[in-house]
């Protein structure tokens, strides 16, 4: 054992090492894996959730594995507020559709956060991987995939967010929008570190030359004719200098009146919420 964590500590510090060797250790025993094995991938700049197999996210313990993105805490802050934000109710359901959903980790959370009965949540994204992903997530958390018996649902399927036609086989009108799309620049991708290039899907992550392309195909969608309803409430996750271009596109729409910027508990713009009305 103190073998592997001088190994661990060259690498990530004596502190994390000794974090990360606990967990490491844990999991070893209970899946009968070597502990050995798992700090070599660890050695090799893998990350520690892909290498566990799971993410808490909220109340969840999330399903991870590559290529799909690892929920990061910064998204779970700002589900947990648009929580509190919208309170639907068995008497007042609502529908959610979460855009580049991954590990469905936003509409999973408000399912598990909102009364039963409450909320009917679609999950879409281009990556088979990530829709293969979100259903096990709603799977492990008892969440069935048809609304009915007072219960909380949720569905992934497949689409591109860039394609012209979308969305085919959608049902709109929408109550809530969200999405925690692909946003980092060129410029910014290719400074990433290996644990995050090496295994994550660069779909999820390359947000076109600028970072704003699936705001702009966002934005389009949300300005078709009946695509949100009245009183609908949109949140999107941005990069670190993205909030204020990304409220204005959002404004540009004309659909949407009112937007607030929600910082992270770091102090970064990480959210642009908009209301319709």
């Amino acid at each position: 054992m103190s073998m592997l964590l001088q190994r661990l500590a060259a690498h990530l510090g004596r502190s994390q090492a000794t974090l990360e060797l606990k967990w490491m250790s844990a999991f070893a025993e209970t899946s009968k894996k070597s502990l050995s094995e798992l700090v070599d991938r660890r050695l090799k700049n893998e990350p520690l959730q892909y290498i566990l197999g799971s993410q808490p996210f909220g109340g969840l313990n999330l399903i991870v594995r590559p290529p799909v993105l690892i929920p990061r805490p910064e998204t779970e802050d700002w589900t947990i507020r648009l929580s509190k934000t919208i309170m639907p109710s068995p008497e007042h359901p609502i529908s959610i559709l979460d855009l580049c959903t991954g590990s469905g980790c936003i509409p999973l959370l408000l399912c598990h956060l909102w009364p039963q009965g409450s909320v009917h949540a679609c999950g879409v994204d281009v990556s088979v991987d990530a829709v293969e992903l979100a259903t096990e997530n709603a799977a492990r958390h008892d969440i069935p995939y048809v609304m009915g018996s007072m219960r909380n649902s949720f569905r992934a399927q497949q689409g591109n967010i860039l394609d012209p036609v979308f969305p085919k086989s959608l049902e709109p009108p929408f109550d809530v929008l969200t999405s925690n799309p692909p946003y980092i620049p060129w410029k910014e991708y290719l400074e990433l570190p290996p644990s995050v290039v090496r295994y994550e899907d660069p779909r999820a992550l390359f947000g076109g030359p600028s970072g704003l392309e699936f705001y702009r195909a966002i934005a389009r969608i949300v300005s078709r004719q009946g695509f949100l309803k009245p009183d609908a409430f949109v949140a999107l996750e941005v990069g670190h200098d993205q909030a204020e271009e990304v409220e204005d596109i959002l404004r540009d729409t004309g659909e949407i009146q009112r937007t607030e910027i929600w910082n992270d508990p770091w102090g970064k713009a990480r959210t642009v919420a908009g209301w319709r009305t």
